[in-house]
């Protein structure tokens, strides 16, 4: 582990936070964060449904990079393996509605998969508008539900904006080279 992230002000800064409108907001808001953190392969699969229905030819480049992005997430997970923080036993007064996942903690791969995916919808206002506003949720309950730290979150929106945006700049290119692969997913038109 580079650093210790629970020195980091911010981190406590947040689960403290998290707890106050854990106790605040009952038992309700636990449930609700869950469902949210699950639909991520769904929501996913509907944005790749919506750039296909749109005959959007970035609809390449998004595949492409939900791939990789998953593999340098992975990659950076394990070569960094911080351990999650309801696993820290100096941290068990979080909220941990869902008891601790196994895997290592840093980067978060919910941020950095679903962040970047705001660049693929930018251009259709209303999907783009409901997308972010569940984005943003899902990613207050990764630290919610105290499988993260802020900074993990932090650091999976930073490389994925970085990461999509280089993509979804050459998605052009990605388009022109599934078509010469003969990868159709768009018809022709």
């Amino acid at each position: 582990m580079l650093f210790d992230p629970t020195t980091i002000g911010i981190n406590i800064a947040a689960f403290q936070l998290v707890n106050g409108i854990a106790a605040t907001a009952g038992s309700w808001l636990n449930p609700l964060m869950s469902i949210l953190s699950e639909s991520y392969y769904v929501v996913l699969l509907l944005v790749l449904g919506y750039l296909y229905l749109k005959k959007d030819k970035a609809i390449y480049a998004y595949i492409f990079s939900l791939v990789l992005l998953f593999a340098i997430g992975s990659g950076i997970k394990y070569a960094v393996a911080e351990p999650r923080p309801c696993s820290i036993p100096s941290l068990q007064w979080i909220n941990m509605p869902n008891g601790c996942e196994n895997s290592y903690s840093f980067p978060s791969d919910h941020a950095m998969v679903l962040t970047g995916v705001v660049l693929f919808l930018w251009r259709y206002r209303k999907a783009f508008a409901l997308y972010a506003i569940w984005l943003l949720l899902v990613l207050f309950g990764r630290v919610y539900l105290g499988v993260h730290y802020f900074t993990d979150v932090l650091a999976g929106v930073a490389l994925s904006l970085i990461i999509m945006y280089v993509i979804y700049r050459y998605s052009e290119k990605f388009y022109l080279l599934a078509k010469r692969l003969h990868l159709t997913i768009l018809t022709k038109g």
